[in-house]
């Protein structure tokens, strides 16, 4: 049975529809959910399922505590989801080709430092994209510039708020995030 471990920093949709997906599989299971928010909605969600949770800061991410107790319960992919902290060189070394990342645009379009959630919807209304979507990809030590392990695109219209843009991006996610982990596995 492979373990996942998902890192979140936020509400947890990604993490819950990926703690649904593979809750009464017999190939993986989500082992622990652990967010750098003591009060990150995500916690709940995972106790719900009775997953595991720990919260860590910044310090403990950097200085390896967060790695050693992931390597203890021999993880076998670390997934981001909604997770907003670099990830350390060290922590990368130690899981290499381990360590997935969700992104709400196809990258490279809308990526690096700072684009997150509703920042990316907005800047492709701005742009006035015909088409948006998401991108699955290894983490590497630069921000959205890992290997792309898959995309998939959404049209967007130009009636379409930022809101409207996020909410098809959300379901690309939910559909798509399981099934290629799931294909990783």
């Amino acid at each position: 049975m492979k373990k996942i471990a998902i890192l979140a920093s936020g509400s947890g949709t990604n993490a819950e529809k990926i703690i649904q997906y593979f809750q009464n599989s017999e190939k993986a299971k989500v082992a622990v959910v652990a967010s750098n928010k003591k009060d990150a909605f995500v916690l709940e969600r995972a106790k719900k399922y009775g997953i595991p949770t720990f919260d860590f800061g910044k310090p403990d991410l950097e200085e390896g505590l967060v790695g050693d107790q992931l390597a203890k319960m021999h993880i076998d992919l670390i997934v981001l989801a909604g997770f907003l902290l670099k990830i350390p060189d060290q922590l990368i070394q130690d899981f290499p080709d381990q360590i997935i990342n969700i992104h709400p645009a196809l990258l490279p379009k809308y990526g690096g430092k700072g684009m997150y959630g509703m920042k990316v919807h907005e800047a492709v209304k701005e742009k006035g994209e015909k088409e948006t979507g998401i991108t699955i990809h290894y983490v590497n030590e630069r921000y959205d510039e890992g290997r792309v392990i898959f995309q998939e695109n959404v049209e967007v219209t130009e009636e379409d708020s930022p809101e409207d843009i996020a909410n098809k991006v959300h379901a690309l996610e939910h559909k798509y995030f399981p099934k290629v982990i799931e294909s990783l596995l």
